[in-house]
């Protein structure tokens, strides 16, 4: 036999090609850095206004923790409740705007995007009828405003590049990576897209998410 053949027993507790094949059809490939993601999903609410179809957007409270004061779409966190990402967005959108999951209807769904904050975010688009009055709610929604799509999809928004480097810390075992303290690290880098309107930005993972569903739809 030579030595670099594959020959895996069928001995209790040892795999065999056979196990290997049926335990890799069985699955469906994922991310393999998705462990330790935190799962969101947010929705992109459009609806007429002044007889123009508009996409809604929110301005987080002066009150949260996070980001306060910025721009997002209506969306946050999956809860043990939700059966799929698309009932997270479902809730959020209806805790944050005040009104019913019903009064909602989902139209399909964009690309996931993963974040190098470790964050799995589910867009989707939605309507919202035009007859249904919003309620905010102040605890997390400081005010609501709306972006006539054509404005938006007329719009050149200005891109930066961030780059991306990593940080190993002083307790890095660099006695165990070839070269060392020299080994050459790669790097990487990220648009980051601000979209002005009126007194609004829209920037950051909201504008990139944004951005996204213009692409499509141009």
């Amino acid at each position: 036999m030579e030595r670099n053949e594959l020959r895996l027993s069928g001995t209790i507790g040892l795999p065999t090609i056979e196990t290997i094949a049926k335990a890799l059809q069985r699955r469906k490939p994922g991310l393999l850095n998705d462990l330790g993601c935190s799962e969101y999903a947010v929705l992109l609410p459009l609806l007429k206004r002044e007889e123009e179809l508009s996409l809604l957007f929110e301005v987080r409270s002066q009150n949260l923790k996070g980001q306060p004061g910025e721009v997002c779409f209506p969306g946050g966190q999956k809860e043990p409740g939700d059966k799929t990402p698309r009932d997270t967005a479902l809730r959020e959108a209806a805790e944050e705007l005040g009104i019913k999951k019903a009064s909602i209807k989902t139209l399909g769904a964009l690309d996931v995007l993963w974040t190098h904050h470790q964050l799995k975010i589910h867009p989707y688009v939605a309507v919202i009828g035009d007859e249904i009055e919003l309620h905010p709610d102040p605890a997390e929604v400081e005010e609501v405003f709306y972006v006539p799509l054509i404005r938006l999809l007329e719009m050149q928004p200005l891109v930066k590049k961030v780059r991306l480097r990593m940080d190993l810390g002083t307790d890095f075992p660099y006695h165990l990576v070839p070269g060392g303290k020299d080994y050459p690290w790669r790097t990487g880098e990220y648009p980051v897209y601000f979209y002005e309107y009126e007194k609004y930005v829209i920037w950051g993972l909201t504008a990139r998410i944004l951005h996204h569903f213009l692409d499509l739809i141009r």
